[in-house]
């Protein structure tokens, strides 16, 4: 029992109301409550937490505080002497940079075309945060649901403020995800006559989340991982890319590697980039706590940005409604939306449900911020935080014993392992950082607004607009790096290797800091969170 003896006492309250809340829906929000509770808690309105950055193409726009510390930095490369006349280190058509779920994916379908490829990762490949995306991957392929229907959800939830044609592709691509997944090997629940089991995320009108238990991420990056070790695509771990390359025409040409073992810089030259390096909680926006791995720092972000590519919604965070809050070891921690798909319910103090428990992920954030600190209901920790409780063992209640054991078999180890028991205790959550909805502005070939260059994955905006639905990351990092690594790949088919390799582009944006008197020294990309031993 981790739970400190106040806790168990205060934990009596949830038990004894359990009985009375069985099959009863708490309702939802009307479109006004919404929008104030929005207005009110949610991060991304505290205009303290945001400035507008005074350098680069898309200057003026606002962004968090930590992100605009990141675009108004120097580059790592400052006082590095390159020479880039001579023969590059790697010379190929297609350079991938980062290896989650979309460098993966990328790299496989570039290599179908015969491009030559190299995939370079910061870290080992696969630590991303595609491995610790848990609870499903969205898709209308049943009798009773399509893409038009998906489509509408994907804007409800979006806010209306989707990019049309990047959320037409998400969802009529999505069937054919599922089918490709399955096809390489991925195992997905089903049901005893074969069919795929699925579920209901928040916001969802349909059934739709396909899982692999509570490991789905896992699951599919550990697919597409054999799948790129057994084609024998060119793979580089510990390299992380520092710069673009723009050829003598402005197009993207390259990147500046940067070893992390060696200490040393490698050029690699290719026809065509794709920028797939993840989002940034590690930058821990407001200081929340965070769901990301190590690596989510921005890096793409930033490089992408120097190079002359645009930027849509660099305001907008997602503050995932379910982190963990106690014991400490978990904190940040995602616990999966499937956890809540399942039937458990978000309670306050008094063991009484204060939010119907699948509304969108930024209204579910902002009422447990709302329970916390206006109305004082959270629950007090002995780490001077506040948490709401999330009463897990309902689900063993309302579809039987062995539920969580069967469908949440990460979650349940992970809080075993700290001595709590989800099948019989409940969990203790408050929001935690989870995903950048805005990023580098793509197509829906995922192009940048820079030649040659692309973007996949979590660095890209206007997807989900200013608030993305469980399972739609999975779904977005896959489609869109499936597009990515095909249209890049058939664009360096008509292209001679870049001549002229350059970062003026680097220079120009010193001087840009230079004249608006920011920057204060700080070196970007980060690489890793200020926190991380070396």
């Amino acid at each position: 029992m981790a739970y400190t003896p106040q806790l168990q006492e205060l934990m009596k309250k949830v038990e004894a109301s359990r009985a009375s809340r069985v099959g009863v829906d708490y309702p939802r929000m009307t479109p006004e409550e919404r929008r104030e509770v929005l207005q009110n808690f949610h991060p991304d309105y505290i205009e303290d937490g945001f400035r507008n950055i005074e350098v680069g193409v898309d200057k003026g726009i606002r962004m968090p505080s930590e992100m605009a510390d990141v675009f108004e930095s120097y580059s790592r490369l400052r006082e590095v002497e390159l020479d880039l006349t001579t023969d590059p280190d790697y010379d190929v058509d297609v350079l991938i940079i980062g290896g989650g779920g979309a460098g993966a994916s990328a790299a496989l379908k570039a290599h179908e075309t015969g491009a030559k490829i190299l995939l370079a990762t910061k870290l080992r490949f696969g630590d991303a945060n595609t491995m610790m995306a848990q609870g499903g991957i969205q898709a209308a392929d049943k009798e009773n649901d399509s893409p038009t229907i998906h489509y509408l959800d994907l804007l409800g939830g979006g806010r209306l403020e989707n990019v049309p044609e990047l959320a037409r592709a998400l969802v009529m691509d999505a069937p054919l995800v599922i089918k490709w997944l399955e096809k390489l090997g991925t195992m997905f629940d089903k049901n005893e006559e074969g069919t795929m089991i699925t579920s209901h995320g928040g916001g969802t009108s349909r059934k739709r989340m396909h899982a692999a238990r509570d490991y789905t991420g896992a699951e599919i990056m550990r697919t597409l991982r054999d799948e790129v070790h057994n084609r024998g695509i060119n793979l580089i771990e510990f390299s992380p890319a520092v710069e673009i390359l723009l050829d003598k025409d402005g197009r993207a040409g390259g990147a500046v590697l940067y070893n992390l073992e060696t200490e040393h810089y490698l050029i690699a030259r290719a026809k065509t980039v794709i920028i797939a390096t993840g989002g940034s909680g590690r930058l821990h926006y407001r200081g929340f706590p965070t769901s990301n791995h190590h690596g989510a720092t921005a890096d793409g972000l930033i490089m992408g940005y120097r190079a002359g590519a645009k930027t849509l919604y660099t305001d907008s965070i997602q503050y995932h409604p379910t982190g963990g809050a106690f014991p400490p070891q978990l904190l940040g921690l995602l616990v999966t939306e499937k956890t809540r798909g399942l039937g458990a319910q978000p309670l306050n103090i008094n063991g009484d449900q204060f939010v119907y428990h699948l509304e969108t992920r930024d209204v579910e954030s902002s009422a447990i911020i709302r329970e916390c600190e206006e109305r004082g209901l959270g629950v007090p920790l002995p780490t001077g935080l506040t948490a709401v409780w999330l009463d897990s063992p309902m689900i063993d209640m309302i579809h039987g014993e062995g539920t969580i054991e069967r469908q949440l078999p990460a979650m349940l180890r992970q809080f075993q392992r700290f001595d709590v028991d989800i099948r019989k205790e409940p969990m203790l959550i408050y929001p935690t950082l989870h995903y950048q909805n805005g990023g580098l502005l793509i197509d829906d070939q995922a192009r940048t607004s820079v030649e040659n260059l692309y973007v996949a994955g979590e660095a890209a905006g206007g997807i989900h607009g200013t608030n993305r639905l469980m399972g739609n990351s999975l779904l977005d990092i896959l489609v869109f790096g499936r597009r990515a690594g095909t249209s890049a790949a058939a664009r360096s088919k008509d292209l001679p290797a870049p001549e002229g390799l350059n970062l003026d582009h680097v220079s120009s944006y010193h001087r840009e800091l230079e004249e608006a008197g920011v920057g204060d020294g700080r070196i970007g990309p980060v690489l890793l969170p200020h926190y991380t031993h070396r």
